[in-house]
């Protein structure tokens, strides 16, 4: 069935939010070693070899990993469809912040970085080649909008050694 945009009779209710992502992963030991030993989410529950839930803050779970279809696998070819990245919104920007700390401490490179007006983000792939987004919103009172009060995102150079300086919280 085909729906044209203006064809949806209202909004999604504004308080549905993304609540986990589940990730295929090809070494569950090297995406563990990823997500909780270099980001610090915490294991909330893993299932053998083939499966585990992590999370930030005692959820059940944001990120689900699996090796169900993928144990030994190669990522997705370029060109072809899936998960463009996972984002993961950080608190403040000191939070960021260590974030880049714990990412040069284990040697792992960024892709990209931006101030995007809105947010400052980090961009980088997991083990498994997935994109992953590391960034902080600035509060909606700061975001850039134009003459007549549109959301104005951009795109600009992030300045790293400035978040670096950012003291902690």
């Amino acid at each position: 069935m085909k729906t044209e945009l203006n064809d949806s009779p209202k909004p999604i209710h504004p308080q549905v939010r993304i609540g986990h992502v589940h990730l295929k992963v090809a070494d569950l030991t090297r995406a563990l070693n990823f997500y909780c030993g270099v980001l610090g989410f915490e294991l909330t529950q893993r299932f053998g070899k083939d499966a585990a839930f992590i999370s930030a803050g005692g959820y059940h779970h944001h990120i689900g990993l699996n090796t169900w279809e993928s144990r030994g696998g190669l990522p997705p070819a370029p060109g072809t469809t899936g998960l463009y990245h996972l984002a993961l919104l950080y608190p403040t920007r000191a939070a960021l912040a260590d974030a880049l700390r714990r990412l040069m401490a284990a040697g792992i490179s960024l892709a990209g970085a931006a101030d995007h007006g809105v947010s400052e983000a980090l961009y980088l792939h997991d083990p498994d080649q997935n994109g992953v987004e590391l960034y902080w919103d600035r509060p909606a009172a700061e975001w850039p909008r134009n003459a007549s009060g549109e959301l104005a995102m951009f795109t600009h150079p992030l300045d790293l050694a400035g978040l670096l300086a950012t003291r902690p919280d």
